[in-house]
């Protein structure tokens, strides 16, 4: 018998990347009595990775719970970019609600769409929170009239359009249910909670299922299964089958070797849970997204969501550049096969394929961002690598036409800077779908571009529009081949010996571009050491000292000034590398190459492929 378990509520926070979702469960947290009075809090303490610290950005889920007049309300974070979307997919799977936050300025954004597309899918409440009421440009009745619209779009039931809305400033930590209503704290928005989304459902004296919906990896304990209880009840040390509705041929007797459930940021361990709770399990060896937990007498696994593909790929090979093995701890194979098939463990939208050699492994993922923070974390755990330049994976239709990938793209740029946008996506292969001012000087443009035509497009991007340009992205779906196109229009200077750069040969360099490096730096031959002014590759000599002779003093060295390097990051670096071109990725640097270290055999190999 199906009954409701009216002490828990399993809600997630879903939103456009940069809404504020991470600092509103901060609130949350805070105003639940999760911390001491006089203990001190991180910002944004959901984002627990250096990376999201680093950039702002949530990348992972995470799940917490608070308390509130008796009620446990489970909360899961979710990500907001487009390139961890599989992370929101999968959780959704939990919860019997979401509350969407929006930007009380920006408003309905891709992602937004994306997000609450997958809630209304899965039939769940929806709660919407216009956040940042207290911005200065805030226009929150317009916001609010463009959530219905999207809703309308999304084809949303009667439930679902009718909606509540709270107005918070998830900052100052208040909520209110209506716009001139005075509010000191959250209590409106957890008010809401308890009273529209739905309490869990399930048949207690049922057999036991339980859907592991993420993957958390602890190097004590090895993989953590989060799931829900839907029906029965799971206990310390119980014998469950572990089951896959997509993958008959997995079924294997396991032990609960140990049972958590959250409170605040923290698992804590009990002995038993019942419907409804959200819990993680360790102790099970080879546990799965998507597998299921069942009773041995009655196996019913549940089916799971499919998640979206990956768009676009990426090689990881073994670095075999001059200056290999220096600097890195992990550098074989070996090393980065064991590597990459061990972040499968916890990232679904991720594909790790063999190639031909065993020194070269096939990377797909859901755009850059995705795999520049993998490339990123493996850095800065110690491993040398190289990467080529990032791929769009291609299909074909029942014809044999070939097909690529769609995004569409939402710009918000000056005014002034529009007319330029819209000239670099042209050449990109973008067709504009609309363009409409948002207020404050700035046009909001719309574009169906080409997967690949935004690969190293948001270097580009921001340069054109001074840094105040704002780019999203969603994926759209796959569509016919738009034709060739090239990446860049500038060349790469590339060093012409090994050695280390001196200045004297920098300065005779930076007559031919942009330079990447400064003096010091240990180069080889085939290093890209900076950006040509013209479309060829140039090579120069950045490690040529100057003759010394009698009338020639060494002295008048330090009179040469060098314009300062642009030193490129991770995902500048990304956006330049050519199709010929590497990535070197170590500890300490992250060095440009070409493929051919050689140029003879560079020319030849250029060559055979222009007469091919």
């Amino acid at each position: 018998m199906q009954i409701s378990r009216d002490d828990i509520r399993n809600v997630a926070i879903i939103a456009h990347v940069d809404h504020g979702k991470t600092t509103l469960v901060d609130e949350l947290l805070k105003q639940s009595g999760v911390f001491r009075e006089n203990q001190e809090v991180a910002e944004r303490v959901m984002d627990s990775n250096d990376i999201e610290r680093e950039r702002g950005i949530t990348i992972l889920s995470k799940n917490t719970a608070v308390h509130y007049k008796g009620t446990k309300i489970n909360i899961i974070d979710t990500p907001g970019h487009a390139d961890f979307g599989g992370e929101v997919e999968r959780v959704l799977k939990m919860v019997n609600g979401v509350i969407l936050v929006v930007d009380a300025f920006e408003g309905a954004m891709p992602q937004t769409k994306f997000v609450l597309k997958k809630a209304l899918e899965l039939n769940l409440h929806v709660i919407v929170c216009v956040n940042k009421i207290d911005r200065p440009e805030a226009r929150v009745e317009e916001v609010e009239e463009e959530v219905l619209e999207l809703l309308l779009d999304l084809e949303a039931n009667d439930d679902q359009l009718d909606c509540p809305f709270v107005y918070a400033s998830a900052k100052d930590g208040v909520a209110k249910k209506n716009l001139d209503d005075d509010a000191v704290d959250m209590a409106p928005l957890f008010e809401t909670i308890i009273d529209y989304i739905p309490a869990p459902t399930g048949d207690p004296d049922a057999d036991t299922q339980v859907l592991i919906s993420t993957i958390d990896y602890n190097e004590y304990v090895g993989r953590i299964g989060v799931g829900k209880v839907d029906n029965g009840s799971l206990k310390l040390n119980q014998e469950v089958l572990l089951v896959n509705a997509h993958d008959e041929s997995k079924c294997k007797k396991v032990k609960i070797g140990k049972l958590y459930e959250f409170e605040g940021l923290d698992r804590v361990e009990v002995d038993e849970a019942g419907i409804g709770s959200i819990v993680a399990i360790s102790g099970i060896a080879d546990i799965h997204i998507g597998d299921t937990l069942c009773s041995v007498d009655n196996p019913q696994p549940i089916p799971f969501q499919k998640i979206s593909e990956p768009t676009i790929s990426m090689n990881f090979m073994v670095n075999d550049s001059p200056l290999a093995g220096k600097e890195g701890k992990f550098v074989t194979s070996r090393h980065i096969r064991d590597r990459l098939f061990r972040e499968l463990n916890t990232d679904v939208s991720l594909r790790v394929e063999e190639t031909d050699t065993t020194e070269c492994f096939k990377v797909s993922g859901r755009g850059e961002l995705h795999l520049s923070v993998l490339i990123e974390n493996m850095r800065r755990e110690g491993y040398e690598f190289a990467v080529s330049k990032a791929e769009v994976i291609y299909k074909e239709d029942e014809k044999g036409k070939k097909l690529e990938p769609f995004e569409l793209a939402v710009i918000d740029v000056p005014d002034e800077f529009s007319g330029t946008v819209i000239n670099m996506l042209n050449n990109r292969k973008g067709e504009l779908q609309g363009m409409a001012p948002t207020g404050n000087g700035t046009t909001r443009l719309e574009f169906m571009i080409p997967s690949r035509g935004l690969i190293g497009f948001r270097g580009d991007f921001l340069t054109a529009t001074k840094g105040n340009g704002i780019i999203n992205t969603l994926f759209e779906g796959y569509e016919p081949y738009k034709g060739d196109m090239s990446y860049r229009s500038q060349g790469s200077l590339i060093a012409f010996e090994a050695g280390e750069a001196i200045t004297y040969g920098l300065f005779n360099a930076q007559e031919r571009g942009t330079l990447f490096i400064g003096p010091g730096e240990k180069v080889y031959g085939g290093m890209v050491v900076g950006q040509c002014g013209k479309t060829e590759d140039i090579e120069v000599n950045v490690c040529k000292k100057k003759q010394l002779t009698n009338t020639r003093a060494s002295g008048s060295d330090e009179a040469l000034k060098l314009t300062p390097p642009k030193i490129l990051s991770l995902e500048q670096a990304l956006d330049f590398i050519d199709t010929d071109e590497l990535l070197e990725i170590t500890p300490e640097h992250i060095r440009i190459r070409k493929k051919i270290l050689d140029p003879t055999l560079r020319m030849r190999a250029k060559r055979a492929m222009q007469t091919s």
